[in-house]
């Protein structure tokens, strides 16, 4: 009796710890899926079932590689954008603090970086820069020390 509730309790664990890896994006099968086949009630000395737990083992075994969002060129400025919240979209700096590298690339169509309007076409420059001329960029734009990207921002190359 104690080792059938040992067995139903470690059971109860595998499967919680598989929903939690599913549900935070770590296995690639959908928490529906993965919700509706486990069971909801194992009934007092009923048999445990091997299949939910090496179910579970194989839900999170599998490894997930992240969509990486395309990196764009170009930006069409919609209703209510900045060069903020531009610069910190994920396809094109991801870092908001990266803002001054649009507005120089674009000085020809930008008089006031305050002032950008819908239908305008900047160019996000990608390439021609150095680690110094990010550095100063961030640091014009108010980043905190280090002026160096965050880990995760699309640097353009160097």
């Amino acid at each position: 009796m104690k080792k059938n509730r040992v067995s139903r309790i470690i059971l109860t664990i595998l499967l919680s710890i598989g929903l939690v890896f599913v549900v935070s994006g770590c296995a690639k099968k959908p928490a529906e899926t993965v919700a509706m086949e486990a069971p909801s009630v194992v009934e007092e000395g009923a048999p445990v079932a091997e299949e939910p737990l090496k179910e579970a083992e194989s839900v999170m075994e599998e490894v997930v590689v992240e969509e990486v969002a395309p990196v764009v060129e170009q930006h069409v400025v919609k209703k209510g954008e900045c060069l903020w919240w531009i610069a910190e979209y994920e396809d094109v700096y991801n870092d908001p603090f990266m803002w001054p590298l649009i507005y120089n690339a674009n000085k020809d169509q930008i008089k006031d970086p305050n002032l950008i309007y819908p239908g305008q076409e900047f160019r996000i420059p990608r390439a021609g820069y150095t680690e110094d001329e990010i550095k100063e960029s961030r640091k014009s734009a108010g980043a905190p020390r280090p002026y160096t990207p965050p880990e995760g921002a699309l640097v353009p190359a160097y």
